[in-house]
């Protein structure tokens, strides 16, 4: 797993720098316009184009060498900050430039996540996939709980500008630890007309989610993992709102940074233990302890409940996702899974916007007025949960972890979900993994 540490620590560095960046220009445009939806849309820009051009992406990372592509998004990636710095110094940066940037950036990063995945197959022992995906869920907690920290203080210090080059310079990293090694070919296992180049670019483009459809178990999960994904949305909207609906900014900050702790366990957990033998059990078991966690956020308007639930909700996710993508990276043949993983980020990505443009209404017409003074929940439900300001949204997330337990049970009592290792051929074999090869 030598090849796999090297890029493993590339893409940790870039992901940290990223973070800083992504609070960084969310700070400035906030400061600016003091409009939330404007601070919002940068998250939307970040969204949309890994949703909308996934299946494009696909038939690419299958033709090219996939080291190449992850060099090729990270220098992308690298090169958008490279012009925010430029815009800023020569005092051009509108707020327009940084939506337009940041959607350029997820574009190259859509290229990043499928190459990064399957190449993991390539470089990694079947029997070590959940700790491998464990560390990549390590390095995004770790980026999240450092970024912000230190983004903080670096404003203060270097300002945007020195922050967005120490992004720039992660990314120079990234690139760096890609040149330094080589990865083998992906054995052709398939039939020749799923093979990279054989079919037209339609026919490439359609073949992810055709592998998928042939294959129950994998389109169950995927159909489970995309409801949970909805569900997640939901949450993550409308959190912060829920928070300081009883108690301050600072306090907020604080339960921020045990989610992130709990993302840090996880993965750490997850890289050492690697997962359950049977990964469906990891990922369904998880996701019920999961939907209980999300029922604790929301049941009392009190620091210690809200935060041993973001704290377990953080800390189920290294988890959930290793073992799912253990799943998909021994199941789906390696020549093909560039074209598969983008069909997989693509459908199980698309509920998030849909979760975010749905949250707001949901919460301000509909649940917040049922607990607000004189609501019609008041004193049946509010005596449970409390009444007042962000009480609403708190009935909501314990309906959202609800709805994630009812989802996780019934997906456990479909067969062929629940046997989807046991009903399909392994690609790898245990044993299985790269040879360490360097420049």
């Amino acid at each position: 797993m030598t090849i796999f540490y090297i890029v493993w620590l590339g893409q940790v560095v870039s992901l940290v720098g990223s973070g800083l960046t992504s609070f960084a220009l969310g700070v400035w445009v906030f400061e600016r316009t003091g409009s939330v939806t404007q601070f919002a849309l940068i998250g939307l820009f970040t969204v949309l184009p890994r949703v909308l051009l996934s299946p494009l992406i696909g038939p690419l990372v299958d033709r090219w060498d996939r080291r190449w592509a992850m060099i090729l998004s990270d220098a992308g990636a690298g090169l958008s900050t490279l012009i925010i710095v430029l815009l800023l110094h020569g005092g051009r940066l509108e707020i327009w430039h940084i939506y337009l940037l940041a959607a350029v950036s997820a574009a190259f990063g859509t290229i990043q996540w499928p190459a990064y995945m399957a190449s993991t197959t390539l470089l990694v022992p079947k029997g070590n996939l959940g700790r491998a995906n464990g560390m990549s869920q390590f390095g995004h907690a770790a980026s999240e709980i450092l970024a912000p920290a230190l983004a903080g203080t670096l404003l203060l210090t270097i300002g945007l500008g020195g922050i967005i080059l120490i992004d720039f310079t992660s990314f120079l990293f990234a690139v760096l630890t890609l040149l330094l090694v080589r990865f083998p070919k992906p054995q052709m296992t398939t039939s020749a007309e799923s093979k990279p180049g054989e079919g037209s670019w339609w026919h490439e483009i359609a073949y992810g989610w055709t592998y998928i459809t042939a294959r129950r178990g994998l389109l169950g999960l995927l159909g489970f993992l995309a409801t949970v994904n909805f569900i997640w949305g939901m949450v993550g909207a409308l959190i912060t709102p829920m928070i300081l609906g009883f108690t301050s900014s600072d306090i907020l900050g604080v339960i921020i940074s045990v989610a992130g702790t709990g993302m840090l366990v996880g993965g750490l957990a997850m890289s050492i233990w690697g997962g359950p033998k049977r990964r469906i059990y990891g990922v369904l078991s998880f996701e019920l302890l999961s939907g209980a966690c999300f029922m604790l956020i929301g049941l009392r308007p009190a620091f210690w409940s809200t935060a041993l639930g973001v704290f377990g909700a953080h800390a189920t996710i290294a988890i959930i996702y290793g073992s799912n993508q253990a799943i998909w990276q021994s199941k789906v043949a390696p020549e093909v899974q560039g074209r598969v993983f983008a069909t997989q980020q693509m459908i199980a990505r698309a509920a998030t916007p849909l979760a975010f443009l749905l949250a707001g209404p949901l919460a301000e017409r509909v649940f917040e007025p049922l607990l607000a003074a004189n609501g019609p929940l008041v004193a049946s439900v509010g005596g449970i949960i409390g009444t007042g300001a962000g009480r609403g949204i708190g009935l909501l997330f314990i309906l959202m972890g609800v709805a994630k337990i009812v989802v996780s049970l019934a997906t456990y009592l479909s067969p062929s979900i629940r046997y989807v290792e046991d009903g399909l051929p392994d690609v790898i074999v245990e044993g299985s993994g790269a040879i360490p090869s360097f420049h």
